[in-house]
């Protein structure tokens, strides 16, 4: 469910604005295809030659089919300013977006400090045995042997 959140009236103006101006827009696309619609039907002789009229006719086209573009690129512009406002003012999303990146990277972090103590308890275990070895052996080249021989025993390759 949504919440509903109260804009700041200069927030709540701007989103008024996008309204107005895409009500406007759409007007004026809708107003200008019905008029060039309009224009294409064929009517009956006037005072106005047929030659006269044709041009005046495609002039008139052409104008409003520049305003229905004008009024595209208006669209096209307004969906690109709600883009930008919603990016600049979803607080709550972005805070969401954070918390949860955070959550993440906790548990990563609780993951590895687990990995990190297991590592560590091995290897204080080994160090040990070794140490035990190597203390409890004599002086001397044989005793390094026996040493080297209890490590690739613990460590197999």
């Amino acid at each position: 469910m949504a919440q509903q959140r109260v804009l700041p009236q200069s927030k709540e103006t701007l989103l008024q604005s996008y309204n107005k101006r895409l009500k406007d827009d759409v007007k004026s696309i809708m107003d200008n295809f019905t008029e060039i619609i309009k224009t294409a039907k064929i009517e009956d002789e006037t005072q106005v030659s047929r030659a006269t009229q044709s041009e005046q006719d495609n002039y008139e086209m052409h104008v409003r089919a520049a305003n229905i573009v004008r009024a595209g690129e208006s669209l096209m512009k307004l969906v690109s300013d709600l883009k930008q406002f919603l990016i600049l003012n979803d607080f709550p999303s972005v805070n969401e977006a954070i918390n949860q990146r955070n959550q993440q990277l906790r548990s990563l972090q609780e993951e590895c400090d687990k990995k990190l103590i297991a590592l560590r308890d091995e290897i204080s275990i080994d160090l040990y045995e070794l140490e035990e070895e190597y203390y409890s052996s004599r002086s001397g080249i044989y005793p390094l042997h026996r040493l080297c021989t209890a490590w690739h025993k613990l460590h197999p390759e």
